[in-house]
C-alpha cells in the first residue's frame, strides 16, 4: 500500500545517504516524489513505489511544527 504523503512532510528511510542522515523532506509529489536531504540538502527523485519500499517513518507537517 502507498502512504498519503503531502508536501514538507519528513520521511525517514530505511538507508543512510551517503552524508549520514537518514532525514528527508518532501518538496514535490506526483509520479515522481521530490526529497531533499534535510542534513546536506541533496535533491533526489524517487518513484512512488521504490519511496514506500524505503520508507520507514512519516511524520506530517502539523506534527513537526
Amino acid at each position: 500500500m502507498l502512504p498519503d504523503l503531502h508536501l514538507e512532510d519528513q520521511v525517514r528511510l530505511r538507508k543512510p545517504h551517503p552524508c549520514g542522515s537518514y532525514d528527508w523532506k518532501i518538496y514535490r509529489l506526483g509520479a515522481d516524489i521530490g526529497l531533499e536531504c534535510l542534513r546536506c540538502g541533496r535533491r533526489v527523485l524517487l518513484p512512488r513505489r521504490t519511496l514506500a519500499q524505503r520508507l520507514k517513518t512519516l511524520t506530517p507537517k502539523q506534527e513537526i511544527e
